[in-house]
C-alpha cells in the first residue's frame, strides 16, 4: 500500500488524477498539465511535495561528515546557505541527488528524493561510523509545499504572510509561526522563481487551504513538475542520474568539488575526468511533432548510440525534445535519429537546457 501525504484528501476533493510515485499516492494533474505548467511559467503554482524526505545531521563532526558523503563543498558554509549535489557510490554511480541546508554551526538539513528515502537513510547511517554526529530521520514530521512562479514572492508574503523577499536564490531562513519553527527557502524545481516551505503536517495543510481560498496559486501536479524541470535541464533521479549514471556523465561536474579532501566516489570521478566517459547525456531537438519517450532508441548513421532518458513536446517553446544517454562520440551539432514506435525521426544534438531559467538573483 502506498503512503499518503497530509494533503491526500484535499487532492481527492479537488478531483486530482492520483497515481503512485516514489511509494506515495500523488496528484499527477488537477485540470491539465499544460494549464498547470503555464500557471507556473506565467503566474504562480503550488505543489504538494510532502513525499520528499528530510534528514538532520548534527554534532561536532557534522561539517566533516557531510563533506564525506556529499560531492559539493560545505566547508565554512554561511548560515542558511543551500547546496545542490549528490551522494555517490565508490564507483561514481549516484546514490541520490539532494539539497543540503546549513542550519547551524553544527547542523545540516538534507532533503532527499521520495523514492530513495529508505536507501538514502541507510546509506547515511552506514557511513556515519567514526564521526561524532547524530542522524535524525525526520521525514515523518515534515510536510512540504513548493510555491513557484513569477508571482510566488507576492503570494508568499500577502497570502501566506511569510516574509521572504530578502531571500536570494539558494538561501533559507527559519520562522516561528504559532509556536512552530518552519523553514522557508528560495529554491524549486521549475526554472522559475519560487519558494519551498517545510513544516508540520498541520501547518502545511493550513497553508494549502489559505492558498486555495485565495485563488492566487494554481494547484499543480507532478505531471507539470516534470515538464517544467525538463525544459530547463534539471535532472530527475532514475532518468538523468542513477547508480549507473555519474554526475560526470550527466554534465553535473560543477557540483562535484574535486579539489576538496576525500569524499565517497571522488577517486572514480577523478578517473572519469582523466580518462573520459563512454556515455554522456545530450539534448536532442527533433524535427517533427512526434514525442520521444524514456527508453526510445537513438541512432547515428544507422548505428544505435543510446536511448532517451526523458522526452516531451515542450509546452513553453512548442518543440519536441529529448535528453538521451548516448555514446561519448556523439557531439553537439551531430545529426541523429530517434526511433518513436516503428518510425525514426531526424534530430540535432543540442544543449540539455531548452528554455531559460528565470531565477531571482
Amino acid at each position: 500500500m502506498n503512503k499518503r501525504t497530509c494533503l491526500y484528501e484535499r487532492h481527492v476533493q479537488q478531483h486530482a488524477l492520483m497515481q503512485p510515485f516514489g511509494g506515495f499516492d500523488m496528484p499527477i494533474q488537477y485540470t491539465s498539465i499544460i494549464d498547470e505548467h503555464n500557471a507556473v511559467r506565467q503566474h504562480c503554482g503550488v505543489f504538494d511535495v510532502s513525499h520528499m524526505g528530510e534528514v538532520v545531521v548534527s554534532g561536532k563532526d557534522a561539517e566533516r561528515f557531510v563533506n564525506h558523503i556529499f560531492t559539493n563543498d560545505v566547508t565554512g558554509a554561511p548560515l542558511f546557505q543551500i547546496y545542490y549535489g549528490m551522494m555517490l557510490y565508490p564507483d561514481g554511480g549516484t546514490v541520490d541527488d539532494l539539497l543540503v541546508y546549513k542550519m547551524g554551526e553544527q547542523e545540516f538539513f538534507i532533503v532527499i528524493n521520495a523514492a530513495n528515502i529508505d536507501k538514502d537513510v541507510a546509506w547515511i547511517n552506514e557511513h556515519a561510523e567514526g564521526f561524532d554526529v547524530t542522524i535524525d530521520h525526520c521525514s515523518d514530521h515534515y510536510a512540504q509545499l513548493a510555491v513557484q512562479g513569477p508571482e510566488a514572492e507576492q503570494v508568499m508574503e500577502e497570502v501566506l504572510r511569510l516574509p521572504c523577499s530578502e531571500l536570494v536564490f539558494y538561501t533559507a531562513k527559519t520562522l516561528e509561526v504559532n509556536g512552530e519553527k518552519v523553514i522557508v527557502s528560495r529554491t524549486g524545481y521549475t526554472g522559475e522563481d519560487g519558494f519551498e516551505l517545510y513544516g508540520s503536517k498541520a501547518f502545511i495543510t493550513d497553508r494549502w487551504d489559505m492558498l486555495m481560498a485565495s485563488g492566487r496559486a494554481t494547484p499543480c501536479g507532478l505531471g507539470c513538475r516534470d515538464t517544467l524541470r525538463f525544459e530547463v535541464g534539471l535532472p530527475l533521479y532514475g532518468d538523468e542520474l542513477s547508480e549507473s549514471i555519474s554526475p560526470i556523465m550527466a554534465g553535473l561536474s560543477m557540483f562535484c568539488k574535486l579539489d576538496k579532501p576525500e569524499f565517497i566516489g571522488k577517486e572514480a570521478l577523478l578517473r572519469q575526468k582523466a580518462e573520459g566517459v563512454t556515455r554522456r547525456l545530450r539534448g536532442i531537438e527533433i524535427e517533427d511533432r512526434a514525442v520521444p519517450r524514456h527508453g526510445y532508441k537513438v541512432f547515428k548513421d544507422g548505428r544505435e548510440v543510446g536511448e532517451v532518458t526523458t522526452g516531451y513536446r515542450l509546452i513553453s517553446v512548442d518543440k519536441s525534445c529529448a535528453v538521451a544517454l548516448v555514446d561519448a562520440s556523439v557531439e553537439m551539432g551531430d545529426r541523429v535519429e530517434v526511433q518513436i514506435r516503428k518510425k525514426t525521426f531526424p534530430g540535432t544534438v543540442v544543449k540539455k537546457k531548452f528554455y531559460e531559467k528565470h531565477y531571482k538573483k
